[in-house]
């Protein structure tokens, strides 16, 4: 039986098992739209197309499977590539899918046209520009596998508005097979072998846990394997619940805020076992000094990532959870020497701990932020998926929300977009609709996707949203004060909305916390109360995020609170 391009298109998807899309109609897609009303499938109309692919991409970090996200021509392309440069900066799995003008107007310069294929060459692990509407049935199943494997990414494909509306007799594959695109799951057995040996030979080692350990749901063995050998345990900002944040073996994060132990034992370290982590600049501070004296033993799926930045001294290309479930056996057999070896490291660790633990200046008139966060994490009991803008809120919320759970976490790490925070929280909560979903963010972040508490009242979405409210855009203005003699040229907040208000005016709950003691039970009504809630925390103003490395510097070289 012939279909439609449209038909084809959403019986696709149904076969890819979707069951939800997040979207913003335009006139090209409209024949998707209408098969759309009468589909299995649930279609969440946000209202901004930036807003839909952070949601599409909150939902698959949530949930672990590939979010999906349909925009029109033109500006409701271009208005996705944010959403799109943010997942793959981050490895999300995403299928885009983009309105196009007719292939007869393509090059014409047609109202609402945009080379959104050319345009998002960069940011995407693939794309496509479907010409024939025989293709589309193998495009969308190849688009699905290729975002979803070897290392997950966002994949495009373009739709004109003639192949929606084709018709012809679609023909799925059984299988799935590309010639060019094979990823490697299996480490290679000697190198693998190698990397016990190293681990056994070491007295200060470090596991790094990276975001490839929440992509290949490696939580599980990656707790086998510090406390097997008895390593501690430090994790990127992407990696944070990949290992829990509770556990003796945890030192925290690492990097530019991250821990005075995590960064200490890094430094000091003669081992350092990098699992599904990048050594992005925000971790490394100034490349030369670090970890001069470890070796490296780096696990990644994507072989361009090995050495990339940091010369790894035993490469393993491979699924982490893959190669951890290879080596912890060998790993088991007869080790005792060398985990009693690493018992005085972990004194060190927690020594360091100890010495300048995570802290700020608590104040009886103010508001701290600190606190806050600390008391959702006491309320939630570590259960709730927490998401964040960027900047200070994101900073605190990952110093001070103790994750130990992967999949608990979702923030932009790699491009740190301001806005994402709420829509991805929005996609979370379509994931899990039972389950507790926060937004920590802060007063100028929550304002550049402020319109998608239309699309949470809308769904009776009950996203909390936490603002920390300080009146600047906070990060910039603490590197102004600390690098630009306190010239806040441009992040004051001094013209902002009432946000209590402004939720009521969306028919969301607005609540609001001034002082210190009206914090907890602010936070506990918010998270009883039914629907998408908007609380003002009207924190501290000048509050700094610490301890902070400097750009470019050691990280040896950390201000302190």
């Amino acid at each position: 039986m012939k279909k439609s391009g449209a038909e084809i298109l959403v019986e696709s998807l149904i076969r890819e098992k979707v069951t939800h899309l997040f979207g913003y109609p335009g006139g090209v897609i409209l024949g998707v739209y209408d098969v759309l009303f009468s589909s299995p499938l649930r279609h969440i109309f946000v209202r901004h197309e930036q807003g839909g692919v952070h949601a599409a991409d909150g939902y698959a970090r949530a949930s672990g499977r590939p979010g999906v996200a349909l925009v029109t021509s033109g500006p409701g392309a271009t208005n996705a590539v944010t959403g799109i440069a943010t997942a793959y900066m981050d490895s999300i799995p995403l299928v885009v899918l983009t309105g196009q003008v007719p292939t007869n107007l393509i090059g014409n310069d047609a109202f609402q046209e945009a080379d959104i294929v050319g345009i998002t060459r960069p940011c995407v692990k693939h794309s496509y520009l479907v010409k024939d509407v025989r293709d589309l049935a193998a495009t969308v199943q190849e688009a699905f596998y290729i975002a979803t494997t070897g290392r997950p990414g966002p994949v495009l494909i373009d739709l004109p508005k003639d192949v929606l509306s084709a018709r012809t007799e679609p023909q799925w594959r059984d299988k799935v097979e590309l010639r060019s695109y094979n990823p490697t799951y299996k480490g290679h057995p000697k190198q693998i072998q190698r990397a016990v040996e190293m681990i056994a030979e070491a007295a200060r080692p470090v596991i790094l846990v990276g975001g490839g350990v929440i992509g290949s749901d490696a939580a599980a063995e990656v707790i086998a394997l510090a406390e097997a050998a008895r390593v501690p345990v430090t994790c990127t900002l992407m990696g944070l619940g990949g290992f829990p944040g509770t556990h003796e073996l945890s030192l925290g994060m690492l990097g530019m805020h991250g821990t005075y132990a995590a960064n200490m034992a890094i430094s000091h370290a003669d081992l350092i076992v990098a699992l599904g982590a990048r050594f992005d600049d925000r971790v490394t501070g100034k490349v030369d000094e670090f970890a001069t004296g470890a070796k490296i033993v780096q696990v990644d799926i994507d072989p361009t990532s090995i050495s990339k930045n940091v010369r790894a001294h035993l490469p393993i290309v491979g699924d982490v959870r893959s190669v951890l479930r290879d080596l912890l056996p060998l790993l088991r057999d007869g080790r005792e020497e060398a985990r009693a070896l690493h018992e005085s490291w972990i004194a060190q660790a927690k020594a360091w701990d100890a010495e300048q633990p995570l802290s700020y200046r608590a104040d009886t008139r103010e508001i701290k932020p600190q606190y806050v966060v600390e008391k959702i994490w006491e309320l939630t009991k570590g259960e709730a998926i927490v998401c964040t803008e960027v900047g200070q809120n994101q900073m605190w919320t990952a110093q001070f929300y103790r994750f130990s759970h992967p999949r608990s976490f979702i923030t932009s790490g790699g491009l740190g977009t301001m806005g994402f925070g709420f829509p991805a929280a929005i996609g979370a909560q379509v994931a899990f609709p039972d389950r507790l979903v926060i937004d920590v963010a802060g007063d100028g972040s929550i304002q550049m996707n402020i319109q998608e508490m239309m699309t949470a009242v809308q769904y009776r979405l009950p996203v909390k949203v936490v603002i920390l409210n300080n009146g600047f855009l906070g990060m910039v203005r603490q590197w102004q004060q600390l690098f630009y003699d306190k010239r806040y040229s441009s992040t004051c907040l001094s013209c902002s909305p009432d946000f209590v208000r402004l939720a009521e005016a969306y028919g969301a709950t607005g609540l609001r916390a001034s002082k210190p003691e009206e914090v907890v039970p602010t936070l506990e009504k918010a998270f009883a109360t039914p629907g998408p809630v908007m609380v003002d925390v009207r924190v501290s103003p000048e509050e700094n995020v610490y301890p902070m490395v400097p750009a470019g510097a050691s990280l040896k070289k950390m201000i302190l609170i």
